[in-house]
């Protein structure tokens, strides 16, 4: 039996994962990332972010040569080779995740490639292709992630049953496609699949689409889904499925009435449950919630003094970034430092069309909390560059203290969106007031410019619109 030592073993290799190791690694610990997959990277890179993203990029060349005519700019129908835009998605993924392996070496990370089960506290044992290794570890990082949920009464073991996974792997473009989902995964792909030509009919349970973000900057998003998808059906359920065919026979609750619909294919996209079974933990101090995610600390310590966990595994927001972060709390918890991961700003981004992204506190969230706070909202109608290339749907807003001013939050829905809200995570980060954005100088014609714009509406002295500054409530006596 082969044992080695070492001081950090890192359970897997997503952003979290390679993100722990590297920052270790660069601070002189040992480290031994294990990776189940034969590519490193997580679901993120090779079933999620990334291969999501690119389709999504191919998605928007199509709709803007077909919405170019009145610019006095026609093209021929586009004609699409699935097997080469797989191969093209495959391009990308094969080149990041080498690019991950390499920096591995270069920082002299160990990757080994298998299944890790904890034996104990201090023990990981690690079955590969080669047969079993063992390693002792002072201390352990769980990133094993998540997978997409497949409820029981869904999984009829029906290729035409998907979930993001298979989803994303463009086996053909179905001529009739339920999602179940209104959340960004759903959102996403259902804007891919209708572009490349399949009708959608979505459907989520809940009273909205994309729950946690501010109803009015989903609008846009919701107006461009009805516009394009066949049906967006709000406060309905599947109650079963059945294979029919070649087809999937759906039952469906809406408006109270229960109806059967026949699908060439079916994205199941409920959310997502964390890899932590079949891990060994019970042979560890570890423990987990009721959902089956890892219970750890501010400090991403869990309760086993030896392990920390980070990432999906270990609940809060599923997301690449938020994981990368906790990774950097770990290392440095590890290393003696005090760090934690408390009140930090984390974005969120849905890169539908149009884009959406919030970060900080909504305007929900301080209604739900009785927290008071003012909004300041900049429509991209009065936005020059918006009106440049014809995208003035959107919409920038703040949410601001009226006492003190600080920017507690801010919502951007509009092409790219995504990239605009890294500013507004600054000024939150840096306590920002309204008129600190105000009075820093954006370039124009730019979209960045409409975060000054929306907080000089909330002054009352916007160039582009007119608004007058909402008066400040005053103390009840």
């Amino acid at each position: 039996m082969k044992t080695t030592k070492t001081d950090i073993v890192v359970l897997g290799a997503g952003p979290g994962g390679y993100a722990a190791a590297f920052y270790a690694a660069e601070l002189g610990k040992s480290v031994v990332m294990v990776e189940m997959d034969k590519r490193l990277g997580g679901v993120c890179l090779n079933r999620g972010c990334i291969p999501s993203k690119a389709l999504l990029h191919a998605s928007k060349l199509i709709k803007e040569a077909e919405e170019s005519g009145f610019r006095g700019i026609e093209f021929s129908k586009p004609k699409i080779n699935l097997t080469q835009m797989r191969q093209w998605k495959e391009s990308i993924l094969q080149k990041l995740a080498q690019g991950v392996a390499d920096i591995a070496k270069k920082r002299g990370v160990t990757v080994v490639y298998g299944r890790g089960y904890f034996e104990d506290s201090k023990t990981l044992r690690v079955e590969t292709s080669g047969g079993q290794t063992f390693f002792t570890f002072d201390q352990a990082i769980i990133a094993s992630g998540s997978l997409a949920a497949m409820p029981a009464a869904f999984d009829l073991g029906n290729p035409r049953i998907m979930t993001s996974t298979e989803a994303l792997e463009i086996e053909d473009v179905p001529e009739r496609m339920l999602i179940i989902g209104g959340g960004y995964i759903g959102m996403e792909l259902g804007t891919v699949y209708r572009t490349l030509g399949s009708t959608i009919v979505l459907v989520e349970a809940l009273g909205s689409i994309l729950q946690g973000a501010d109803a009015d900057l989903v609008r846009p998003v919701l107006r461009y889904a009805e516009k394009n998808f066949a049906e967006v059906r709000t406060n309905a359920r599947v109650l079963k499925m059945a294979t029919s065919g070649k087809q999937i026979k759906a039952t469906i609750e809406h408006e109270g009435q229960t109806r059967d619909e026949l699908y060439d294919r079916v994205l199941v996209s409920v959310g997502r449950t964390p890899n932590s079974r079949n891990l060994g933990l019970e042979n560890t101090k570890v423990t987990l919630d009721e959902k089956g995610f890892v219970k750890v600390n501010d400090r991403q310590q869990t309760a086993d003094p030896a392990i920390y966990a980070i990432g999906d595994v270990a609940g809060g927001v599923l997301l690449a970034h938020k994981a990368s972060k906790e990774a950097r709390v770990a290392v440095e918890v590890i290393c003696g430092e005090m760090s934690e991961f408390k009140d930090i700003v984390i974005p969120a981004v849905v890169f539908t069309d149009p884009e959406l992204a919030w970060c900080g506190m909504t305007e929900a969230e301080a209604k739900e909390k009785g927290i008071e706070v003012q909004t300041a909202k900049f429509p991209w109608s009065a936005s020059g560059r918006a009106l440049s290339f014809d995208r003035t749907e959107g919409m920038t807003k703040l949410i601001i203290d009226p006492q003190t001013e600080r920017i507690l939050g801010v919502g951007i829905v509009g092409v790219g969106a995504g990239d605009l809200i890294s500013e507004a995570v600054v000024a939150i980060e840096l306590g920002a007031t309204a008129r600190d954005l105000a009075e820093s100088v954006h370039p124009h014609p730019t979209l960045s410019e409409t975060l000054s714009e929306a907080a000089e509406v909330f002054y009352g002295v916007a160039t582009n619109i007119y608004s007058r500054r909402k008066a400040k409530q005053e103390p009840a006596v």
